[in-house]
């Protein structure tokens, strides 16, 4: 298992709820259980996504972040589609859907 960083713990710690280390705006249990997989699958597989630090990346960012993140998710769970990843990553984007 992965070791998670000082940084989600302490974030868990203070606020009960974990994020993904690279995008503390997301609440990675809810993302999780509406996605059918453990919570800590999901902060694993988001581990190499680098979000857009403006909320709003290119199409060639969203294409490389979702070739990282999709696969890891399906290996959980085969029935996650990149229509529900879209979906349920949307729900709980801070600045809404922006597709």
């Amino acid at each position: 298992m992965r070791r998670l960083s000082s940084a989600v713990i302490v974030l868990c710690c203070l606020t009960g709820t974990a994020v993904a280390d690279r995008d503390p705006n997301r609440p990675t249990g809810k993302i999780a259980a509406d996605l059918g997989i453990e919570e800590q699958v999901f902060i694993a597989c988001f581990e190499p996504v680098r979000p857009e630090p403006g909320k709003y990346p290119s199409r060639s960012q969203q294409q490389a972040n979702k070739a990282l993140l999709l696969p890891c998710l399906q290996k959980a769970n085969p029935r996650i589609t990149n229509d529900l990843l879209d979906q349920t990553m949307d729900r709980y984007r801070p600045e809404g859907a922006f597709r």
